[in-house]
């Protein structure tokens, strides 16, 4: 086997992958990365028992080759010292060369190296995702859903189905909810041009956020996959594949308030730089639990107390309050994460009273929820 290939192109590839490579995976061979040469291209593929990518280097795309001198095998590479040997390369170009006894040389330039590779017979075959249930949509868009959502997950391995976002495709409308039971995020966008349905499949949050990091944000579209337990995104270069969580995700439509007694509009930045100070004194008590009082006039008193620290009294002034007045604390974690995830100037939130779930929207665009638990406070 041999090939020439631009560093740079291998460097992304190589890095794409090694986001599911693990030291700690029980099978040995999967420590290692594959390398798979043919006459049209380079695919190099990293797998746990979680997730598995595979990266695509065309030997030519839009007149510009990137990999040539091909003669076509496969080979295993330790994860753990080929990264960075393509990494501190000295040239543009890599040069490597494969023997029968899978040894390997890697030439750039003046350098040479010479790795133990490991035969490709050994390594799993990747799940054949069947692509019928199937349907395609942006990127950033699929970027922009996994990050209002999937910071809800929960950490805790207690309840392992709400480790992951639930996906739901019904009426060509798609759904994202996570929550760690204490708080929810939940986006819907619509998906034009698909029949298909999913009624609803857990993709683990770390699954998520692995594929956030990779996907670039361009403009182009990614394909998305689902079978019994797996689920493929797909781009022209990329496929992303990821085991989906058992379980009955739970029922969380009910937990939405339907009425509200309190309604406050109120720009995003300002209340959120006002919970951010007041969170710096919350960090010893428990929960950084923050206090939000509103009064008649459309000033929010922002407070937090630590006997031990200090205090911190601050107020905004709210664009608009309809209902009763209102005195409620909640976690100034969860509060942050949820404006952080909006992305949008202004937001509404809708209180049920002091012990109740409130909910928070951007006011253009109720697609986007983020629902938080308040905390007891004596």
């Amino acid at each position: 086997m041999r090939f020439t290939i631009q560093r740079e192109k291998l460097i992304a590839s190589v890095q794409d992958v090694m986001k599911a490579i693990s030291s700690r995976t029980v099978i040995p061979i999967l420590t290692g990365m594959k390398i798979e040469v043919k006459q049209h291209g380079v695919t190099l593929t990293g797998s746990d028992s979680d997730i598995s990518i595979e990266s695509y280097i065309p030997a030519e795309d839009e007149d510009k080759v990137y990999v040539e001198n091909i003669e076509e095998g496969t080979i295993v590479l330790q994860a753990k010292y080929f990264p960075e040997i393509v990494r501190k390369l000295p040239e543009a170009q890599v040069d490597i060369v494969v023997d029968e006894q899978f040894n390997v040389k890697i030439t750039s330039g003046k350098s040479e190296f010479n790795l133990n590779g490991q035969s490709a017979d050994e390594y799993p075959l990747l799940p054949q995702v069947e692509t019928e249930n199937s349907f395609e949509m942006p990127i950033d868009l699929l970027k922009s859903m996994i990050k209002q959502t999937v910071f809800a997950v929960s950490t805790m391995e207690t309840r392992p189905i709400l480790t992951g976002v639930n996906i739901k495709l019904e009426d060509q409308n798609l759904i994202f909810t996570a929550t760690d039971s204490h708080r929810l995020a939940k986006r819907e966008v619509p998906v034009s041009g698909t029949n298909v349905s999913i009624e609803q499949v857990v993709v683990p949050g770390k699954s998520l956020n692995e594929l956030y990091k990779i996907l670039n944000d361009s403009e182009e579209t990614i394909e998305i996959s689902v079978t019994n337990n797996q689920i493929l995104f797909r781009t022209k270069h990329l496929n992303f594949l990821s085991r989906l969580l058992d379980g009955n995700y739970p029922e969380t439509s009910r937990l939405i308030p339907d009425h509200s007694k309190t309604t406050i509009q109120i720009k995003t930045t300002p209340l959120l730089r006002s919970i951010e100070r007041a969170s710096l004194l919350a960090k010893e008590e428990r929960n950084n639990v923050v206090k939000f009082t509103s009064n008649d006039d459309a000033l929010i008193q922002i407070s937090s107390n630590s006997p031990e620290v200090g205090n911190v009294e601050e107020e905004v002034t709210a664009d608009k309050i309809d209902g009763e007045n209102l005195k409620i604390s909640f976690s100034s974690k969860y509060m942050i994460d949820a404006l952080k995830a909006i992305e949008y100037d202004e937001v509404i939130i809708e209180f049920t009273g002091a012990m109740r779930p409130f909910v928070i929207r951007p006011i253009e665009n109720d697609s986007i929820l983020q629902l938080i638990l308040p905390v007891r406070t004596y």
